[in-house]
């Protein structure tokens, strides 16, 4: 969730050329082995003839390209998505400096930190954020678990729940934002047990191997500024710069830490954060989770990716956007079914907003410019939120349709006080002449980064007359609710039900309730909550996520299946996984796993049925 670029390292730059392509000798089936001395790209870059540790060097410091896996003699290599091949590239990482170069500047961050520590608010005060089950854990390797109420059901079997979020692999030296945490994936594979006959839940944490944090692992301290916090002032910036200049990291190869959330399209899995390209991950057979690199879709993809992409359940497509501090502010483009990216649509604004979300239905793509907009200056000159509020500005939607070539058809409508982070649906009505909407409209947009427990979210439906141009709003629950989700198999067509998160506050979670929006008159606000489970005291959980009986069926209802999500109990410490009956009034446990290690809170995740896991492997 790191929707700033560093103004001065900006990760938007296309990336280098791979150095070495399909046909290159080294990417031959060989006879011999290269000598580890014959090779001038540091240890990790290369594919060594040792077969320890090999897939550690199969990490994002390489690009994928279109070709065929290879193998080198004597050697297995872990083969990436069929469309990926693993390259070196024209910047390769540089060997980092010696030690002494390396402490002199953490000592520069350290007397930075030490000025400006004594006046930290709390939304970046690494003692107030990383307090509680905010702080981070160690990975853990897969690992049984125990079923300690009710039992999995079979939909779930062979499948995986994967939720993403920030874990810092170092203890920050300075100011730290929630956002700012390296990414972790917590797993729990449904395996089936070959003794005993029943399903066996199998959990697994692992950090995302971005390139921030191979670098970082490798020096044994934090090098890369965090993007949220670590440019708030002049010298810190310098610092930056110098890290570069003296080879210690290249911005080049991305700076981001994939911590935002997960997606599953054209039959790959990817870990997301809107300030780089994403990382390609895999699910293992015994649970385990590997990254296998950042991914450019065959060179297609130069700059950065929306962590929010949009999976038409009908065609496969992929919908996604980036925005930037630069020109072009908004960019819209889609990948087809088989994971080809298509031209990007620059879209034209006359300064950068702040989109983390977006929408689409069958015709149309929809973009919500919200008051909040991108502030880099105000960032480091007077170490300000990276992300500037602006009252003046009145929120608008904009509308273009979603096979676009150009944005000439792109239509803005004002919708006065609708700020927004995440959509939730929207759908035509009228054979195409109106669309709506339903998204939760933040009603303290001044406190989105800053002061997150004082946001109040109101769950809203937005109808926009395409014809006359007349917006139409209707509230549909007074309580406060983000993370809200939807059978997946609805995406982009008119839906009943939602599930939310309901504050405790924010961005703690208190419960799940579950929402039916079509029972509300179409004029006047109305509670639309059907059923809710609020957790007991001290128990706080994750967004949920919702999983279908029979996803192919296609007489199935709406709501039949089950809600997942993650649970953590502060007073015991100990973290379990739900499942819960969509149909039931009360969202009734299903089951519930005890997990083997503490889960931290975090973002976004989803669930991939077996068959999908089978394809990525």
């Amino acid at each position: 969730m790191n929707p700033l670029f560093c103004p001065f390292l900006s990760c938007t730059f296309p990336h280098p050329n791979p150095l070495l392509s399909s046909s290159s000798s080294l990417l031959r089936t060989r006879t011999t082995t290269p000598t580890p001395s014959s090779s001038t790209y540091p240890p990790f870059l290369r594919i060594s003839a040792n077969t320890k540790n090999v897939k550690e060097k199969l990490h994002p410091t390489f690009y994928a390209t279109p070709a065929a896996t290879s193998e080198f003699q004597g050697i297995e290599i872990p083969r990436p998505p069929a469309r990926m091949v693993v390259t070196e590239k024209k910047r390769p990482v540089p060997v980092l400096p010696s030690s002494l170069l390396v402490n002199i500047f953490n000592s520069l961050d350290d007397f930075i930190n030490n000025l400006i520590g004594l006046r930290l608010p709390p939304s970046i005060d690494p003692n107030h954020v990383l307090s509680g089950n905010f702080a981070p854990v160690d990975e853990l390797p897969p690992t049984e678990c125990e079923v300690i109420e009710g039992s999995l059901p079979p939909c779930l079997l062979g499948g995986a729940y994967i939720r993403n979020g920030p874990n810092p692999q170092f203890y920050p030296r300075g100011p730290y934002h929630l956002f700012d945490g390296d990414g972790m994936l917590h797993s729990i594979r449904i395996s089936q047990s070959q003794s005993h006959g029943r399903p066996v839940p199998v959990f697994c944490s692992r950090y995302v191997k971005t390139y921030k944090y191979i670098i970082e692992k490798r020096a044994g301290c934090p090098v890369i500024p965090n993007l949220f916090s670590g440019y708030r002032c002049l010298a810190g910036c310098a610092v930056a710069i110098a890290r570069v200049l003296t080879g210690q990291f290249d911005p080049l190869n991305g700076i981001s830490v994939a911590n935002t959330s997960v997606a599953f399209f054209s039959g790959h899995l990817y870990a997301l954060a809107e300030s780089d390209l994403p990382y390609s991950v895999r699910v293992t057979a015994d649970g385990d989770i590997e990254t296998l690199g950042r991914c450019d879709f065959d060179g297609n993809l130069s700059a950065s990716m929306t962590a929010h992409p949009k999976i038409d359940p009908n065609t496969g497509e992929a919908f996604a956007f980036r925005y930037s501090p630069v020109r072009p502010f908004l960019t819209y483009f889609r990948f087809d079914a088989q994971g080809r990216k298509q031209p990007d649509v620059p879209i034209s604004l006359s300064r950068p907003s702040f989109f983390h979300d977006f929408a689409i239905t069958e015709r149309y793509a929809i973009f919500p410019d919200i008051q909040l907009w991108m502030n880099p200056v105000e960032m480091v000159m007077r170490g300000g939120s990276p992300v500037g509020t602006d009252p003046t500005k009145v929120p608008r939607v904009g509308i273009i349709p979603r096979y676009a070539k150009d944005e000439s058809e792109m239509r803005w409508f004002q919708v006065p006080g609708f700020n927004i982070l995440h959509t939730i649906n929207a759908w035509d009505e009228d054979d195409g002449d109106a669309i709506v909407m339903v998204a939760p409209n933040m009603l303290s947009i001044e406190h989105a980064f800053e002061r997150m427990d004082l946001i109040h979210n109101s769950l809203e439906k937005v109808s926009i007359d395409l014809k006359t141009g007349t917006v139409t709003r209707q509230r549909l629950s007074q309580w406060n609710l983000e993370f809200a989700v939807i059978n997946p198999g609805y995406l982009g067509k008119k839906n009943r039900y939602v599930y939310s998160a309901v504050g405790a506050p924010f961005p703690k979670i208190s419960g799940i309730v579950k929402l039916d929006i079509l029972s509300a008159s179409s004029t006047t606000d109305q509670e639309c909550i059907v059923a809710k489970r609020m957790y007991e005291p001290g128990c706080y959980g994750s967004e949920p996520f919702f999983v279908a009986k029979e996803p192919e069926n296609p007489e199935a209802e709406e709501d039949d299946g089950y809600v997942l999500t993650y649970v953590h109990d502060e007073q015991s410490g100990e973290s379990r996984f739900l499942v819960m009956d969509a149909q039931s009034p009360d969202l009734h446990i299903v089951a519930a796993v005890k997990l083997p290690a503490r889960v931290p809170y975090g973002f976004h995740g989803l669930f991939v049925r077996h068959c999908d896991l089978k394809m990525d492997s």
